[in-house]
């Protein structure tokens, strides 16, 4: 499995990450080295932050990686595929700490 994506929950928010398990479609995702999209800019959409990344890091707020994140939502999960190019451009996004 270990592919970065970004996952979106309807209560938890959304985050970037390898995801490492997923029980099932709509019960629990496991991600590692997950950064929490607190707010992005540069991009008009998840759908495009996973694509070509933000094009203005410094106006993004994503806090530090955690160790692991466990994801659950009972209402479902979207997952979106990040491309290199996206990944690269979110681990560009400096550290937010309000």
């Amino acid at each position: 499995m270990d592919k970065y994506v970004i996952v979106r929950t309807y209560a938890m928010g959304c985050f970037a990450g390898t995801l490492i398990e997923s029980e099932s479609t709509e019960t629990k995702k496991v991600l590692t080295g997950a950064r929490r999209l607190w707010q992005w800019a540069g991009a008009a959409s998840l759908s495009q932050l996973a694509t070509t990344g933000t094009s203005n890091p410094s106006g993004c707020k994503f806090p530090c990686e955690t160790v692991k994140e466990e994801l659950t939502s009972p209402q479902g999960f979207e997952v979106i595929d990040v491309t290199e190019e996206a990944r690269k451009s979110i681990a560009l996004v400096p550290v937010w700490m309000s």
